[in-house]
């Protein structure tokens, strides 16, 4: 069986001879340009900062806390479609005072956010902004 050569095939080798020298030229003329007073890349990486790093979290994140603290949780507050404005209050026998549900939904149902919540604001109270 004979092998004949196609034209193709031909070009093909001399365009991938002719990409390979210019890459093998551009690579060269690269080393001559560099400057020889560049120090060279460190291998090692540089200490952290925990000061730098710690100051930088707690200024970013209270920027991204700040919102959730405000934000409006009743979508409905202060319409007459409001869930939240009604109340459950329950008397004991046994002389204590009333126990109502008011005290967690009014803040709520007047437009207030989680910082406005008896227990969730004293802990968002802590957070940064």
């Amino acid at each position: 069986m004979s092998r004949t050569r196609t034209g193709a095939g031909a070009l093909a080798a001399i365009g991938t001879a002719v990409l390979l020298s210019g890459a093998n030229a551009s690579a060269a003329q690269a080393e001559q340009v560099l400057p020889a007073d560049l120090p060279l890349p460190a291998t090692q990486l540089q200490n952290t900062d925990a000061a730098q790093a710690v100051g930088g979290t707690t200024s970013g994140l209270g920027y991204a806390i700040a919102p959730v603290k405000e934000l409006r949780l009743d979508p409905w507050a202060g319409s007459s479609a409001d869930f939240l404005n009604n109340g459950v209050a329950v008397a004991p026998d046994n002389g204590m005072p009333p126990v109502a549900t008011s005290a967690v939904t009014g803040p709520l149902s007047n437009g207030g956010g989680a910082k406005d919540l008896p227990v969730a604001g004293a802990l968002l109270s802590t957070l940064p902004l």
